[in-house]
C-alpha cells in the first residue's frame, strides 16, 4: 500500500482540480453497436438496498458507487482526485476542510446538487453508517453558498479525505431523503436517485439490477457505457460459465481458487488482482464475546489455536491466499507482524479449555456451538466453516454449521447478536480509522448494524489506543499506537484471523479503461468502454 504522509494526514493547504434468466442477453450481438452495448456485471451478492450512506459492503457498494457521486475519488497511487469537489483546501491546523463543488451537477430527477445536499449527506452518514469512527470528528458542516462546503472538525482527522471516496460518502438528494422518513427504511433506498454516471432503472429481487447512462452527468463525455446490468446468480459455477461464454463482461470480487485458475486460462478474459488495495479484505472467524463461554478469552484462544491457518491457506485455499495475522493487512503502513501467530497447538488448546472449566464429557465433548457463514462464497466461507467443524472436534467442541439462504438473513443474525461463531470477510477500507476501529470500539456495539462491533468486544485500553491513533498526525507515533492495539486484540482474540482474501477481478478483454484505482470495482465506471470495433473481434 502506498500511503504517503500527504495522503494520510491531508498535508498541504490546497488541492486543485486536475485535468436474468440465462443468457440475460446475447452480448456478442449487442456489441454490433459498441456505444449501446451494456456491460453485464456478474455477482452472487443480493443487496439489501442501494443506499451506501447507511449500508456498507460489496452488494450495496458496487451499485451505489454508480448511482451516487461523492466529493472525491482516488487513483491507483492513493492520491485523491476531483469528483463532485473540483478543488479542496485543508486548514493549517487540520481542523477544517473546504470543498469547492462543481456547478453543473444535477440529480437524476433534474434537481441541482448543492452544498446543502453534501451537508445533509454527511449528517446522514455520521448518524447511520456502520463505520461510526469514519466521520465522528466532524462537528459542523457549513454551507456559505450553493457550491462551498466547510467541514469543521473537533480534532484532526487523518482519514477524512479517504472517507470522501465513492463507496464511503455518496451524496444524497436532500429533497428526496430528507422528507422525515426513517433513512434506513426509506423507499428510495430501493429506487435511488443520485447524481452519479448511471441512473436506476429496475431491480428484480435476487435476479438483476439495471442502470442506464445519465445523460446529464456532470463530467462531459461520460459515462461511455449505455447500460450496466448486474446479473445475480447465486450458483458460483453458473457465474463462471457465463463469464467464459462472455455473457458476463465483468466478474469482480472473485476469490474461489479453482475459478481463478480456470478463468485465467481463457484467452478472451483478463484476470487481475489490481484494484483491491484500498479494500484490504480479511477472512476471519468472529466470536460473540457477549455469550458464555465465549466471553472467556481462554475459550477464544483455544479455538484460535485449533483453527490451523496453515491448512486453511495451504490446502483449502490452494496456496493462493496468505495467512492473516491480525486486524490490519500487511500492505498497510500500520501493520504489525510481531503478534501471536496462533500456530496449531491442540495440547495448549485443550489445556486452556480445561482451565476454563470446560471438561470433556464421556463422549469427549466439552460444549456445543454454532457457526454461521456468508452464503455464496464456498471457498472462503462455507468450506472453512465445514473444516472448522472437524478441527474443533479434536478439542471437544461440537460445532454445528448453520447456513443462511441469502446475505440479508446472515447479516440480520449477526448484527442482532444471534450467533456463537461466524465466518466473515471484512475490509480495512484504506485507513484503520475507517475500516478497522469499527470492529473493536466498545462505543460501536450497535445492535442491528452489520460490520459494527458485532462481537460485543470491550476493552477500555483498546478504546483509548484507537481514539488516540484517530487524531495523531505524526506517522510514527500513530503507528506505535496501532502496534499496541494489534498486540492486545490478537492476544484477547475477539476474532481469529485466518487469511487475506485473494480477490481477483475478471474482465472481457474487449473492455477498455478498467477500474484499477485503489477502490477497483467500488469505483465509478464512467470511463469504462467497449473497444472500438469490439463487435468484429474474434470470438
Amino acid at each position: 500500500m502506498r500511503l504517503t504522509k500527504r495522503t494520510l494526514l491531508g498535508a498541504g493547504l490546497s488541492v486543485l482540480a486536475a485535468p436474468l434468466t440465462a443468457p440475460i442477453l446475447d452480448l456478442p450481438k449487442a456489441l454490433a453497436d459498441d456505444a449501446a452495448a451494456p456491460l453485464v456485471i456478474g455477482t452472487n451478492q443480493v443487496p439489501r438496498h442501494f443506499n451506501g450512506a447507511v449500508q456498507s459492503g460489496i452488494a450495496t457498494g458496487m451499485v451505489s458507487t454508480q448511482i451516487f457521486a461523492s466529493p472525491l475519488r482516488y487513483d491507483d497511487q492513493w492520491n485523491p482526485q476531483p469528483y463532485l469537489a473540483k478543488s479542496w483546501t485543508i486548514a493549517p491546523d487540520n481542523l477544517s476542510v473546504t470543498l469547492h463543488l462543481v456547478d453543473n451537477a444535477v440529480f437524476h430527477d433534474g434537481h441541482p446538487l448543492t452544498a446543502e445536499d453534501v451537508a445533509f449527506s454527511i449528517g446522514v452518514i455520521k448518524a447511520n453508517h456502520p463505520f461510526q469512527t469514519m466521520l465522528e470528528p466532524v462537528s459542523t458542516v457549513e454551507t456559505p453558498d450553493a457550491h462551498t462546503v466547510i467541514i469543521r472538525l473537533a480534532r484532526p482527522h487523518p482519514a477524512l479525505l479517504l472517507a470522501m471516496s465513492p463507496g464511503l460518502m455518496p451524496i444524497l438528494p436532500k429533497h428526496v431523503y430528507g422528507d422525515g422518513h426513517d433513512i434506513k427504511t426509506h423507499p428510495a433506498n430501493l429506487k435511488p436517485v443520485g447524481s452519479g454516471p448511471f441512473k436506476f432503472v429496475d431491480y428484480k429481487q435476487g435476479e438483476s439490477i439495471q442502470l442506464e447512462r445519465f445523460d446529464r452527468f456532470f463530467i462531459p463525455g461520460r459515462p461511455r457505457l449505455a447500460r450496466l446490468v448486474y446479473r445475480i446468480l447465486p450458483d458460483q459455477n453458473s457465474l463462471v460459465i457465463a463469464t467464459e461464454r462472455r455473457e458476463i463482461g465483468m466478474l469482480p470480487f472473485l476469490s474461489a481458487v479453482r475459478d481463478i485458475e480456470r478463468l485465467a486460462k481463457a484467452p478472451t478474459l483478463t484476470v487481475t488482482d489490481r484494484g483491491f488495495e484500498g479494500i484490504g479484505p480479511i477472512n476471519w472467524l468472529a466470536f460473540n464475546c457477549g455469550k458464555k463461554p465465549l466471553d472467556d478469552v481462554r475459550v477464544r484462544r483455544a479455538i484460535a489455536l485449533a483453527a490451523n491457518r496453515d491448512f486453511i491457506t495451504g490446502k483449502l485455499l490452494g496456496g493462493v491466499a496468505k495467512a492473516a495475522t491480525g486486524p490490519i493487512v500487511p500492505g498497510s503502513p500500520f501493520y504489525e507482524p510481531a503478534v501471536d501467530p496462533y500456530k496449531l497447538d491442540v495440547a495448549k488448546a485443550d489445556a486452556l479449555l480445561d482451565e476454563a472449566g470446560l471438561k470433556k464429557g464421556p463422549d469427549g465433548t466439552r460444549l456445543q456451538l454454532t457457526i454461521d457463514y456468508i452464503p455464496n462464497d464456498n471457498d472462503q466461507q462455507r468450506n472453512v466453516a465445514e473444516y472448522l467443524r472437524a478441527g474443533l472436534k479434536r478439542i471437544g467442541i461440537a460445532l454445528q454449521v448453520r447456513a443462511a439462504p441469502d446475505f440479508p438473513t446472515w447479516a440480520q443474525r449477526v448484527s442482532n447478536f444471534d450467533f456463537d461463531l461466524t465466518m466473515d470477510n471484512v475490509f480495512n477500507w484504506g485507513d484503520p480509522v475507517i475500516g478497522v476501529a469499527r470492529t473493536y470500539l466498545s462505543t460501536n456495539i450497535r445492535k442491528g448494524v452489520i460490520w459494527s462491533n458485532t462481537q460485543q468486544y470491550k476493552n477500555p485500553k483498546v478504546d483509548e489506543l484507537l481514539n488516540a491513533a484517530a487524531v495523531e498526525t505524526d506517522l510514527q507515533k500513530r503507528k506505535a499506537l496501532y502496534d499496541a492495539f494489534q498486540t492486545i486484540v490478537v492476544s484477547e482474540a475477539p476474532i481469529a484471523y485466518l487469511n487475506l482474501t485473494p480477490y481477483k477481478a475478471v474482465y472481457d478483454k474487449r473492455l477498455t479503461n478498467l477500474p484499477l484505482s485503489i477502490w477497483g470495482p467500488l469505483s465509478p465506471l464512467d470511463e469504462v468502454a467497449w473497444a472500438q470495433g469490439a463487435a468484429g473481434a474474434e470470438r
